[in-house]
């Protein structure tokens, strides 16, 4: 598992396609799947961000998510679709919560909403990132492009 960053090396055309259909609304968005023990997987909408090299999101302290993420760390994102030309982009590996004052003072700078002590900021690693291109809502199935960290 490896940081945004190295995914973006490793893989610079996937990793573009799929942070621009993170931001295609103009602030990062995504379906946050976590799990933990042996409960059922929640599906959570949510912020992401790409800061420093590293795919981030704040997340609200008490939080389902948050417990599921602190407790197993496993997760999947999946990017909102446009209706229009429906493409698909995933990320999957581990989540850890970010205690670096700087990062997390640099993501809040630049996040959609007001950052205050209510939320935690976690760093999601990159395990395994798979795209599906659709020309049209019509085109199925959908051509998958995937990457995974050695």
């Amino acid at each position: 598992m490896v940081a945004w960053s190295a995914f973006a090396d490793a893989a610079p055309d996937l990793a573009s396609r799929g942070r621009a259909l993170f931001e295609r609304t103009g602030s990062g968005e995504a379906l946050l799947a976590s799990v933990r023990e042996d409960l059922p997987p929640r599906i959570h909408p949510i912020n992401v961000g790409i800061v420093d090299g590293k795919l981030v999101a704040f997340l609200i302290v008490g939080s389902g998510k948050v417990a599921d993420l602190a407790a197993d760390g496993r997760y999947a994102l999946h990017a909102h679709q446009d209706p229009a030309v429906p493409h698909e982009f995933q990320v999957r590996g581990r989540a850890h919560e970010v205690h670096d004052r700087t990062l997390r003072t640099e993501a809040a700078t630049a996040w959609p909403f007001e950052v205050d002590d209510g939320y935690r900021l976690f760093e999601f690693g990159v395990e395994h990132a798979i795209f599906g291109e659709r020309g049209s809502a019509d085109d199925w199935p959908p051509v998958y492009t995937s990457w995974k960290a050695s």
